[in-house]
């Protein structure tokens, strides 16, 4: 095979493989009911057994009200080697009232979310500051002088010795 065409496939060959590892991976992630199985649940009627039968257990309960009721799904979409991206979200929440029966279902999507900057400070500890002053006072007597008590040359044998 003459060496143009070697260089030719192999150049090929290589876009093919670059090409290919532009395609994007996809995920799907969670429990997203069939909207047939949500029409079968009614406030006022269902309870939280039914619930379970007809959805399945769910993604998430809320941490501060076990009578909330999230199912949640996600569709992430991953190119190469970066990051992978949201393209599509899906929250069903299932509330009940204090009897354990279906309260309302919401659904929110990708268009509902939020995004929540966190805040990087920290909070201090008091106790744990000390000025310039206290740290050299503070370290007053903690050295052990040339020839002290852990030094060899004592003379001191020990117990037993």
């Amino acid at each position: 095979m003459p060496h143009g065409r070697l260089c030719c496939l192999s150049f090929v060959g290589a876009s093919l493989l670059l090409l290919s590892a532009c395609e994007p991976t996809t995920a799907l992630r969670g429990n997203l009911p069939a909207p047939e199985r949500l029409s079968q649940i009614e406030p006022g009627v269902t309870t939280k057994e039914r619930v379970t039968h007809i959805l399945g257990t769910p993604s998430s309960v809320a941490t501060f009200d076990p009578d909330i009721w999230y199912y949640i799904s996600r569709r992430t979409e991953q190119i190469a080697w970066t990051d992978p991206e949201t393209v599509d979200q899906q929250v069903y929440i299932v509330s009940f009232n204090d009897k354990g029966v279906v309260k309302e279902v919401k659904k929110r999507g990708l268009e509902d979310r939020q995004v929540i900057e966190p805040v990087a400070k920290t909070t201090p500890s008091p106790g744990r500051e000390m000025g310039f002053f206290e740290q050299l006072i503070g370290n007053l007597g903690r050295f052990n002088p040339v020839g002290g008590q852990n030094s060899r040359n004592t003379g001191h044998t020990g117990p037993g010795g």
